[in-house]
């Protein structure tokens, strides 16, 4: 007979209590999920001191901490609260050491209410770390949120939605982190106003550009952005006369709006794909890094990977002719913001062949196996010959793509006629631009290979590098080629990641805002467990971090490189909090001897975990109770939780 519900308790001691007595689940000292003691903790690991559960659990119970800390195991309120709290960290953290414009139209740059948190150095490494503290704080409470709704991601959606827009909430009213690229959004949009060409045309030609904030290695490179988004940064450009403030807060206005276009793009894709919504949303758009790079850094990415995962929302083999048009569309507009998306058209039009929603894409099980494939058809339902008979002939997807092509054509021609540039970004999207970045391994083969070019022929480097990147944009073409005419299509979601994919491991220029434009696309076809997931979670946390040091503003008098020792030293500490000692989210990563395992009822609310080592079972076995006996040690209704 299974034990009563209520009471139950953990076998084995842990550290912390006193030798001899036995941890129930809901002591103080337990937390809910428990590591094993002295003697039975993995080599080499630190182990949790004893200090530690006993604050946890009193903070737990005090009225005053216990809306943060204390709760069920499945109480996700908590993790909503905490990275509430890392938000708002990060938006003061801005005003300190955020990107703002020296011009005279800034309304900050004429006051000095911002004087003690950006021209002392008390209070710019006070700011820095508190960005970087709570950037990792959202990093975590959004992988707590993870391991709250582990077991439970079918009615998740509306729990992940609202986390992710609480935690945009305070970042509205931050200064630009993480990146200064809305100031030269805010330069593009200048160019226009002023009748230039911003394909032709460069920031550096306008009076005190400099002083606007763009930052400089853009200053002589070619617009990269499609003519909607051109028009819409005239438009902001207009709307504030130049003002840095209000522009950067209308960019943010439409970074929120492609924000809420995933929100809505993201659950329905996945419910076609058999996916679970809300793991979908969870991981690629409640996402830290969604909230930090497009959101608090304010990037035009966001609209265009909305827009075009609502297109292909409305592309089906069923979809009425209106709903393909309007699909068509809204991919077109997204080529329209960053020209670069025009890699998916092909795939929209395979979108609306039957046959080609199944083939190429299968889940994998905790196991590692393949479970057959994931995905359903364009109505919701799975494809009566599971993606293995209907391949579309060459017919078909002629017809298709001749359609797509035509669609986009008159939208591209409409919105470029506008602007009067016309199809104008073309050659500009041609250009490799002239910097690689630490993150672009391509780029800096590409450099290299100039250089050893220049040093044994004499050949100029920038010559041999421009062909490096050529032939990078040629392997990302032919990619995509493939994808496209392979006679058993792969997915036309998961198609478009691997090819924009392919597009940014072969660019010179790499930004860590890039995953974002490949993640919705691989987390809407099937749901990853193992080491795709907790090497994402590594990512994140890097990224996180690296962004916080690599963009830093800080006054010419205060030294930036010892900012950015504090900053990183202190992130690097609170990154191996979260791997290694942290008893909750040590449990995610294999590679610290944890993993964390149900003690009582999943479905019962209350239900514990702990973590035992991973390569073995709970360190002692607890004895099987009697018929009509209860097991002592009570289980309290709220465990203690952080």
């Amino acid at each position: 007979m299974a034990p009563a519900p209520g009471r139950a308790r953990l076998p084995g001691p842990v550290a912390g209590p006193p030798a001899g007595r036995a941890v129930t689940a809901g002591d103080p000292a337990d937390g809910i999920d428990r590591f094993v003691n002295a003697a039975d903790h993995p080599p080499g690991l630190p182990a949790r001191p004893a200090s530690l559960d006993r604050l946890r659990g009193r903070l737990g119970t005090l009225r005053a901490t216990r809306w943060l800390i204390g709760g069920a195991d499945e109480d996700t309120t908590l993790s909503l609260r905490q990275g509430l709290i890392g938000s708002v960290m990060i938006m003061v953290g801005s005003w300190g050491v955020g990107w703002l414009a020296s011009t005279p139209t800034s309304l900050f740059a004429r006051t000095t209410i911002l004087n003690p948190l950006r021209v002392e150095p008390a209070g710019v490494i006070a700011c820095a770390v508190l960005l970087v503290l709570g950037s990792l704080l959202l990093v975590r409470a959004w992988l707590r949120l993870g391991q709250r709704l582990e077991g439970r991601w079918n009615g998740s959606r509306d729990v992940v939605v609202r986390a992710t827009w609480l935690w945009a909430a305070p970042l509205m009213l931050a200064f630009p982190v993480f990146s200064r690229d809305v100031y030269s959004y805010l330069g593009q949009g200048r160019l226009l106003h002023a009748g230039l060409n911003p394909y032709e045309d460069w920031i550096s030609e306008l009076p005190g550009w400099f002083m606007q904030g763009a930052d400089s290695i853009w200053a002589e490179s070619p617009s990269p952005y499609g003519p909607l988004f051109l028009l819409v940064a005239r438009a902001v450009w207009f709307l504030t006369g130049g003002s840095p403030e209000p522009a950067f807060l209308l960019f943010r206005g439409v970074s929120v709006l492609g924000l809420g276009l995933c929100l809505w793009a993201v659950p329905r894709l996945a419910r076609r794909f058999g996916t679970p919504p809300g793991w979908a949303t969870w991981v690629s758009i409640a996402n830290p890094l969604f909230a930090l790079y497009m959101i608090a850094g304010i990037h035009n990415d966001a609209l265009m990977v909305g827009l075009l995962l609502c297109g292909f929302v409305l592309l089906g083999p069923d979809s009425s002719r209106a709903r393909t048009l309007g699909g068509l569309v809204l991919v077109s507009l997204s080529i329209a913001i960053k020209p670069l998306t025009l890699i998916a058209l092909p795939f929209a039009g395979l979108l609306l062949l039957r046959g080609t929603h199944q083939s190429g894409v299968h889940r994998t099980t905790s196991t590692g196996g393949a479970a057959g494939p994931a995905g359903s058809s364009g109505t919701g339902g799975p494809e009566p010959d599971g993606g293995r008979a209907g391949t579309p002939g060459w017919g078909e997807r002629a017809r298709a793509w001749a359609g797509c092509l035509a669609v986009t054509a008159v939208v591209l021609a409409a919105v470029g006629g506008l602007t009067g540039l016309w199809f104008g970004w073309v050659p500009a999207m041609l250009t490799s631009g002239g910097a690689a970045f630490p993150y672009a391994p391509f780029g800096l083969l590409g450099l290299g290979i100039g250089w050893v070019t220049e040093s044994v022929t004499g050949v100029d480097a920038r010559a041999a590098a421009d062909v490096v990147y050529a032939a990078g944009k040629v392997l990302a073409m032919g990619l995509t080629a493939w994808l496209a005419l392979t006679r058993r299509p792969v997915n036309p979601v998961l198609s478009t990641g691997l090819a924009l994919s392919a597009a940014v491991l072969l660019a010179p220029i790499i930004q860590p805002w890039y995953l974002l434009w490949v993640l919705p696309m691989f987390a809407v076809v099937h749901r990853w467990r193992g080491w795709p997931l907790w090497t994402l979670y590594l990512v994140v946390m890097v990224l996180v971090a690296i962004g916080v040091v690599d963009q830093l503003s800080v006054a010419q008098w205060i030294s930036l490189l010892w900012v950015r020792i504090i900053t990183g030293a202190v992130g690097a500490a609170y990154m191996v909090f979260i791997v290694f000692l942290d008893p909750k989210t040590s449990t995610l990563f294999p590679f610290t001897g944890r993993r964390r395992i149900r003690t009582s009822d999943p479905g019962r609310r209350g239900a514990i975990s702990a973590p035992v080592h991973a390569r073995g079972r709970a360190p002692h076995s607890a004895p099987k109770p009697s018929a009509g006996t209860r097991p002592t040690g009570a289980a309290p209704e709220n465990s203690q939780e952080t």
